[in-house]
């Protein structure tokens, strides 16, 4: 099992690893790329080049980071405000007609909570941080509000609205309003017409 392999199951891995750092590298590169381009045709190929899909009418207004790219996965209509910032180091899958507000951040990776457990040590001696990876999923027809974190993990339904500033550290249902630190149940919402 590969390292990239390891990372995508959750397990221990090691990011210094020469495929994962030529994965970074590459999406340091075109995320740059992206950044400063201002012609939308090539904008739009340097998007279909650094990430796994992209749907159709995807728009990312403003600065946008990742660590890979690769592992993030767009709708059709999905709109990424600026500022923010995807730590891919597992699948992020967002559907259709997602609405994402500027400063908003999904992290996949975690740490143990044992500090006797943070940190490796190779053959040679030397430490490495481990880190564990789980998956972040956002549904179809999903707006969230500026200043949020999503933490790996979480699944977030269809039809549904996050607050301006939550911590969503759980999944959340179908037609709902969640807000605070950590996120609740606000308000449940009337399912959409089909």
């Amino acid at each position: 099992m590969t390292e990239h392999d390891k990372l995508l199951a959750g397990q221990e891995y090691d990011y210094r690893d020469s495929e994962l750092q030529e994965m970074i590298a590459r999406g340091k590169n075109l995320i740059h790329q992206m950044n400063t381009e201002t012609d939308i045709d090539q904008r739009n190929m340097i998007m279909k080049k650094l990430f796994k899909k992209v749907g159709t009418n995807l728009t990312i207004n403003g600065n946008f980071g990742a660590i890979y790219g690769s592992h993030i996965s767009f709708g059709d209509d999905d709109f990424i405000n600026g500022n923010c910032y995807f730590q891919d180091s597992n699948l992020i899958t967002l559907g259709d007609r997602v609405i994402v507000a500027p400063d908003t951040k999904f992290y996949c990776g975690e740490h143990s909570i044992d500090a006797n457990q943070r940190f490796g040590v190779r053959a040679d001696g030397s430490h490495y941080l481990i880190t564990y990876t789980e998956p972040i999923s956002v549904g179809n027809d999903v707006w969230i509000g500026g200043n949020v974190t999503v933490i790996g993990g979480v699944h977030i339904g269809n039809n549904v609205i996050v607050g301006a500033g939550a911590v969503v550290v759980s999944d959340v249902p179908d037609n709902s309003i969640v807000g605070g630190v950590p996120a609740k149940m606000i308000k449940k919402l009337p399912p959409l017409k089909k």
